[in-house]
């Protein structure tokens, strides 16, 4: 595969000849890198690739694309004149570029959805995945919960991967026949230049809150704004949530043509006369759909304002598409998302819920949903992670002591921090606001806890990990699902009686 030096926007050559130089492979990481790679090199927060390139040069890698100067390399004791070595300004946005060269711009030949927003992006996902999958389109998933297509399931732990992967997971669902993505586009994977040669047919903005702000996130809100508007950049028609902070300003901005959505304000796709519905298996509501003449009642099995947000962001994207009223209905019916506002148990008159919120904004929201299914008492069990700001913790404290009727703090991947420590920090906004709580550092006892004190009418939340199937502390992952955790101590509770 020749010619790769065009697929790069902007480079220089430093040594040898690109054109006579045959790509075979692409490689980003120095222990995987092997003979006939075009090795990228690329300066991180914590290690730099190019101090690599003596030893990948002794390991019979040739070809160089770099982020320095000759002047800057190590390259004493190496024949430079069987290099080839090629500077580029930015080495993330020369791998998407690159990694889409490599797998013949699979993105081109699908329909392409990507969503963005604080909140909403995992279970938009999943509702139009269903939704084009009920209206014939072979559909792969890229988010949060993973990679999903074709019955395949990969792990990802960035909800938007590197480019490479992202190109080459493309590749592979087009080769399964998929003929649409639709994934989440986090406003890291913007900064990070992982959607880089991704043109999007629709880019949905659900909305923005204050919050991926810290360290190893976004300096400010300013800049997390910034990167989240950079979906109108990448698509050829916007959906945006006209509700929303910032909608506005987003759509003055927005260089693409863009619809609008609402529950409120006047918009091109509305959803009127909610309605909360709770029955024994299920909490969810029902809406109507208005777009021009269309009037639909619409039932959506997920509960609460904002999931009709979410519905309503997915219909009005399917309404585009020219999907069937009575297929979009359908694929709502029966939609379900793990650790999105999942109903768990429910047994003795009290039910048990999972849910991802693990920030204020997804806890108020949360909370002030269940509580108008008007629950004999609200509980919530919820810590918060670890090596990420602190105003997260003391903002899920400050929710906590104003919401719910009883919470129990506890761990939620206190990475490389004391969950002690978080959760003191949780407590110090919380006690300013209730005194109904306990704090029980383990999270299967703090949930065994939760169970064994139910009372009939209880709804219980349990917060924070959602679909996550880990644990971390110090740098290990244990297995560990909510889902799974409630049910085994439901059934040891029920042994006892």
């Amino acid at each position: 595969m020749s010619q790769w030096i065009d697929a790069l926007t902007a480079c220089r050559v430093l040594l040898g000849d690109p054109t006579k130089e045959e790509l075979q492979s692409i490689s980003y990481d120095s222990r995987k890198a092997k003979v006939g790679d075009l090795f990228l090199c690329l300066k991180g927060t914590k290690l730099d690739s190019h101090d690599k390139i003596p030893e990948l040069i002794a390991s019979g890698v040739r070809i160089f694309v770099v982020e320095k100067e000759l002047e800057e390399l190590d390259l004493s004791d190496v024949e430079r004149d069987k290099l080839c070595m090629v500077k580029v300004e930015n080495g993330r946005k020369a791998l998407a570029e690159l990694s889409a060269f490599y797998f013949h711009y699979p993105s081109r030949e699908m329909l392409m959805i990507g969503i963005t927003g604080t909140k909403g992006k995992t279970t938009t996902a999943s509702m139009v995945r269903s939704i084009l999958e009920e209206g014939g389109y072979r559909t792969g998933l890229i988010g949060t919960t993973g990679i999903d297509y074709a019955g395949i399931h990969e792990e990802s732990r960035n909800t938007t991967p590197e480019s490479y992967t992202l190109q080459e997971t493309f590749r592979k669902m087009r080769e399964k026949g998929c003929t649409a993505v639709v994934m989440e586009a986090s406003s890291q994977g913007f900064k990070m230049h992982r959607t880089d040669e991704i043109l999007f047919d629709y880019g949905i903005f659900t909305n923005i809150e204050e919050d991926h702000i810290g360290e190893n996130e976004h300096k400010d809100f300013a800049e997390y704004k910034y990167y989240k508007s950079c979906i109108f950049k990448q698509s050829k028609i916007g959906l945006v949530n006209r509700d929303a902070n910032f909608a506005e300003e987003f759509l003055e901005n927005a260089p693409c043509p863009c619809y609008t959505f609402a529950l409120e304000n006047m918009a091109d796709f509305q959803a009127k006369e909610i309605e909360n519905l709770r029955q024994d298996d299920f909490i969810g509501t029902c809406f109507t759909f208005l777009h021009g003449e269309v009037k639909e009642r619409i039932f959506n099995h997920l509960p609460g304002a904002y999931n009709v947000y979410n519905a309503l962001a997915a219909v009005s994207l399917a309404c585009l598409l020219k999907i069937p009223m009575e297929k979009i209905k359908h694929a709502l019916s029966k939609i379900k998302v793990n650790g999105r506002m999942e109903v768990v148990l429910q047994r003795d008159g009290h039910t048990v819920i999972v849910d991802y919120a693990h920030n204020a904004m997804g806890m108020k929201n949360l909370l002030q949903t269940l509580r108008s299914y008007n629950p004999g008492r609200l509980i919530v069990v919820f810590g918060c992670g670890g090596n990420r700001s602190k105003d997260r913790r003391y903002g899920m404290g400050e929710v906590a002591g104003e919401m719910a009727d009883f919470s129990i703090l506890t761990a939620d991947n206190s990475r490389y921090e004391k969950t002690e420590d978080i959760i003191a920090d949780i407590e110090s906004t919380l006690s300013k606001k209730s005194s109904a709580y306990i704090a029980i550092p383990d999270r299967r006892e703090a949930i065994a806890y939760a169970l064994a004190h139910a009372k009939r009418g209880d709804l219980i939340a349990v917060i924070g990990k959602g679909h996550e199937e880990y644990n971390e502390v110090n740098g290990q992952l244990t297995h560990f699902v909510d889902r799974e955790v409630i049910l085994e101590e439901a059934d040891k509770l029920a042994e006892k009686k």
